[in-house]
């Protein structure tokens, strides 16, 4: 009686086995938040020693910051794709305001405002949600720039305009929490009206041009 050989158990490199690691914690923080995702809890995911996960990351915290920029930054790519940067201002902006409406995204929600209140203890994570609002600032405010330049939108600061649209996305989503959740037909339209007030556009642009 022959056996059958098992097949040769291919060793990770140390990059390839960082970055499994901070996918899995990245998606743990998405799904439990942030301060649930322990070095046991990502070693038990992977079926390896929690001393694998402290030989890349030294410190939770170091972990905690890495799961968490690499999840919004993965996020962010997904509303503001690269694919999409030759469309018009108006389109892209509304492409993305559509976007933050869907189910996908409420998982996200929770977790800027999971980081938010956990930066008050954690000065490595405060720094690290800092960092990650300045990029989407940075982000949302050349797309209003081109559209000013192309003509399609009429504002004299951008950055102004980008972090009112901002602030009211992160209102809406102070309420990703609420069990049942809470309706009301003014939040349907709130981060649409106030986007296309900010930059001079007629009513229902912005949700029409999607």
């Amino acid at each position: 009686m022959t056996s059958t050989p098992r097949p040769a158990r291919t060793r990770k490199t140390a990059e390839e086995r960082r970055t499994e690691i901070l996918r899995t914690a990245a998606r743990l923080a998405l799904e439990r938040g942030l301060e649930r995702v322990t070095m046991q809890l990502v070693a038990d995911e992977l079926g390896v020693r929690p001393g694998l996960i402290s030989h890349y990351f030294p410190t939770v915290d170091d972990l905690l910051c890495e799961a968490f920029v690499r999840a919004v930054a993965r996020e962010r790519d997904a509303l503001l794709p690269e694919g999409e940067a030759a469309l018009p201002p108006t389109q892209r902006l509304s492409r993305l305001l559509h976007r933050l409406g869907g189910e996908e995204f409420t998982d996200l929600g929770r977790l800027w405002l999971n980081a938010r209140h956990l930066a008050r203890y954690r000065p490595t994570l405060q720094r690290a949600v800092a960092g990650q609002e300045a990029i989407m600032r940075d982000a949302l405010t050349a797309v209003i720039e081109d559209g000013v330049r192309s003509g399609e939108f009429a504002t004299a600061d951008a950055l102004g305009a980008c972090v009112v649209i901002l602030v009211a996305i992160d209102g809406l989503g102070s309420y990703v929490n609420d069990e049942p959740p809470f309706t009301h037909p003014a939040l349907d339209t709130l981060v649409f009206t106030t986007a296309e007030r900010e930059l001079g556009l007629p009513a229902r642009t912005l949700r029409d041009a999607g």
